[in-house]
């Protein structure tokens, strides 16, 4: 089941961030954006979330529940940002530089996107990563690459500072939710 609504969030991805980047929204006056250079970090940002999405892959494969976990964790964190991008329609922060990765621009239907703002998916997502590894050296190094990316992002301009922010709010929340509804379940039934 995870799999199937995991799939056609996926799918939805490109018509909802259409929707998203043809709104108006507000521009945030950012104290921090405005105090920090903006620079092209895309590459480091790329190496970072894929160097750990490589782990959590390997670890998921030896083991299903961190795969189950980490898919139920994506998807509450998918409709969660789904959600409050809706309800919080921000523009893009002063002096964005366009974060290339395409692998992920692939999902959001082959384009970088301005608008998909509060709060940050690559801050959140490299936090659950960290919250389903077990290895207290894998937990380490997601860990680090979770405060880089949140700061990352931030030189990049691609994030307003409080996206980031509640990124690490949100992140726990739906670990926490989801460890309760769908691990709970799993380990009562094994």
């Amino acid at each position: 089941m995870g799999i199937i609504l995991f799939i056609i969030i996926l799918f939805s991805f490109p018509y909802f961030f259409n929707s998203i980047e043809a709104r108006n929204g507000k521009q945030l006056n950012d104290f921090v954006l405005n105090s920090i250079p903006a620079i092209n970090l895309s590459i480091p940002i790329f190496v970072i979330i894929w160097g750990t999405s490589i782990i959590l892959i390997v670890e998921a494969i030896k083991n299903p529940t961190i795969f189950i976990g980490f898919l139920w964790s994506f998807i509450f964190l998918s409709l969660s940002r789904m959600l409050t991008i809706s309800a919080i329609p921000l523009n893009a922060p002063h002096n964005l530089v366009p974060l290339i990765d395409p692998i992920s621009n692939t999902f959001y239907g082959g384009k970088f996107l301005t608008k998909d703002l509060f709060y940050s998916g690559h801050t959140a997502t490299q936090f659950l990563i960290y919250f389903h590894l077990e290895k207290k050296w894998q937990k380490n190094i997601s860990l680090f690459a979770t405060f880089s990316i949140g700061i990352m992002v931030l030189f990049q301009h691609v994030h307003y500072s409080i996206d980031v922010v509640f990124a690490f709010i949100f992140a726990p929340i739906i670990f926490f939710i989801s460890n309760k509804l769908i691990l709970k379940n799993i380990k009562q039934n094994t």
